[in-house]
């Protein structure tokens, strides 16, 4: 599925591409635009959307650029319907750099919020009024932008970045894997009800956005806790190999795989 895309262009090197669905939600917002007030409508629907987007990859691009400083290389981003996703080649394993890598989406966002906020008011779009078709407007919408998307993101979900980022923060104590596990597992509970007050508040696309963080933090908890599987499989087998004679294994297993990893 999520080699359904469309190649756009590159950013400080890094591809970016939408998938094929994104154009369905093109279609969707100016046709909605268009219902509520003709062409004008449309056109503000479409502006909107495409706001919201170039902070999307503004957000991933924080995370990307500051994941390459540690080497980490990052292939494109993808942006979808429900978001954008960097694809990383891995994630370190070590907290500090995961802690920092994760803080970098937020902070572009927070960075523009400091930036509107002694140039615009704080909008209202939450009540009934209207947005302001001008540059106040403009400005507005694009802080409400990046107010959301703080406020979303840094919720503790796993593997959103507030999940990330308590999931970082529990590895400094403790094993990585039990880390992950324990981040995850208060993810799906806070994924539950937020995805139920969405339900609640008539909002079905943040509802199946929150269905979409349940299923991939699961996902990518059991995929870490597979290769911790094997990885125990790996340093038994070899240690029962270069085992001395009469040993167990054991102790070689751990000291043939020890090194600068």
């Amino acid at each position: 599925m999520l080699g359904w895309s469309i190649n756009l262009c590159r950013v400080c090197g890094i591809r970016l591409a939408v998938h094929f669905t994104f154009l369905l939600l093109l279609a969707y917002a100016a046709w909605a635009g268009w219902a509520d007030g003709g062409w004008a409508g449309a056109g503000w629907s479409l502006v909107f959307v495409a706001l919201l987007f170039t902070i999307v990859v503004l957000h991933e691009l924080g995370h990307s650029l500051t994941a390459r400083r540690f080497g980490v290389g990052v292939p494109r981003i993808l942006l979808l319907p429900i978001g954008g996703m960097a694809e990383f080649e891995y994630i370190p394993r070590e907290p500090r750099r995961e802690l920092l890598i994760t803080v970098a989406g937020p902070a572009v966002n927070l960075a523009f919020v400091l930036t509107l906020l002694p140039l615009v008011p704080l909008p209202h779009f939450w009540s009934d009024a209207e947005v302001e078709i001008s540059l106040r407007g403009l400005g507005q919408v694009l802080l409400w932008i990046n107010l959301a998307m703080l406020a979303v993101n840094l919720l503790p979900i796993f593997p959103m970045d507030g999940g990330r980022i308590l999931r970082s923060l529990l590895a400094m104590r403790w094993p990585y894997l039990k880390a992950t596990a324990w981040a995850a597992g208060i993810g799906k509970v806070l994924a539950v009800l937020a995805a139920a007050l969405a339900l609640y508040r008539g909002a079905p696309l943040a509802a199946l956005l929150f269905a979409f963080i349940f299923v991939a933090g699961d996902l990518e908890y059991r995929a870490l806790r597979r290769r911790e599987e094997e990885n125990a499989q790996w340093r038994l087998l070899i240690g029962r190999l270069y085992a001395p004679p009469g040993g167990d294994g054991r102790d070689t297993a751990v000291t043939a795989l020890h090194g600068p990893n």
